[in-house]
């Protein structure tokens, strides 16, 4: 994620060390796809993809956003951001009529960050897009998109005098002068705005961050056992000592904890723990290393209860990725 979201999060009040970890164990990979000016008429349509966010950027003009299976269009104007956290399948296009384009195969031989050449724009009025996505590993164990909707808009007015606005400006300058060093720069304004986006839109959605793993950070009776099962997830949790974590009694807890991130504590404590030990497998330390930092205390053990949960067995996610990372012995 780069230094410079580590300076943001410092910025962050208690949730930042949960937050970073989320993060960093789920390693979220940016690319910001293409600037594109386009004119009247033009659709784009982005397939659902698996464990990737898609998110589009309106620097100038006007166009319309639809959800694969909505029959509610949602109209973007200059400053707005779309984000769309599940990968749901979606177009964009200057009206909702209009018909569109695959996204894919517009980009198909691009190089990273050039503009698409649409094969049906006019004279037309111009839209200019920032197009980009978010990619997850660790799939099916991301906490980070639990209870967002398939598609997260916020207006221009929403991000006015914001950190998000400000990151869109930079990325919008960069994208277009193609400086010196511009490709390490995007790549640090898109991992931020991904942060900013969400944060935004939950401080706007306030009754529903009860719903939403960030809404748990900030829930005072969820959050510091989440903080606790984060800090040290090799401790021999129950729901018992999570609940006097939160000062409430076992009953109660459980009940909050789940209403509030979505499963029950000690499963959220596995899926956790194999989150992280995905990340020290895929890193290339070795089985037997990471069954005692994830709360194991023999590999046979975790050997199951990974298999359990992530449908692959730790050896074979530690031997896909043996050729794209250093080995550790630890």
């Amino acid at each position: 994620m780069g230094e410079t979201l580590d300076i943001m999060f410092e910025r962050l009040d208690s949730r930042a060390d949960v937050l970073s970890e989320v993060l960093d164990a789920v390693q979220l990979g940016s690319v910001l796809s293409s600037r594109n000016e386009l004119r009247a008429p033009w659709a784009l349509h982005a397939g659902q993809t698996s464990h990737r966010a898609g998110f589009h950027v309106v620097v100038r003009g006007h166009c319309w956003a639809r959800v694969d299976g909505s029959d509610t269009p949602v109209a973007l104007g200059p400053g707005d951001i779309v984000l769309f956290p599940h990968g749901s399948g979606h177009t964009l296009g200057d009206t909702p009529q209009t018909p569109a384009v695959e996204f894919e195969s517009l980009l198909a031989g691009l190089a990273p960050g050039e503009a698409i050449e649409f094969p049906d724009g006019t004279d037309g009025e111009a839209t200019v897009l920032l197009c980009g996505s978010y990619s997850f590993s660790a799939a099916g164990t991301n906490p980070l998109l639990r209870g967002l909707p398939s598609l997260v808009h916020l207006t221009g007015k929403q991000t006015h005098g914001t950190g998000l606005e400000a990151a869109i400006s930079l990325l919008a300058a960069e994208a277009e002068s193609r400086g010196s060093g511009t490709a390490m720069v995007v790549d640090r304004l898109v991992d931020l705005i991904f942060v900013y986006t969400l944060r935004t839109w939950l401080e706007e959605q306030r009754r529903s961050q009860s719903s939403t793993w960030f809404g748990a950070l900030q829930n005072p009776q969820v959050a510091p056992a989440l903080r606790a099962i984060h800090d040290d997830p090799a401790h021999p949790w129950t729901v018992a000592t999570l609940a006097t974590r939160a000062k409430l009694s076992r009953a109660v807890f459980a009940r909050r904890f789940a209403e509030a991130v979505g499963e029950a504590p000690l499963s959220y404590v596995t899926r956790w723990r194999m989150t992280v030990a995905a990340r020290l497998l895929e890193q290339g330390h070795r089985i037997a290393a990471v069954a005692p930092r994830v709360g194991y205390e023999n590999e046979f053990a975790f050997a199951k209860a990974f298999k359990r949960v992530r449908n692959i067995a730790p050896g074979q996610l530690r031997a896909a990725n043996r050729n794209t990372l250093p080995r550790q012995g630890g």
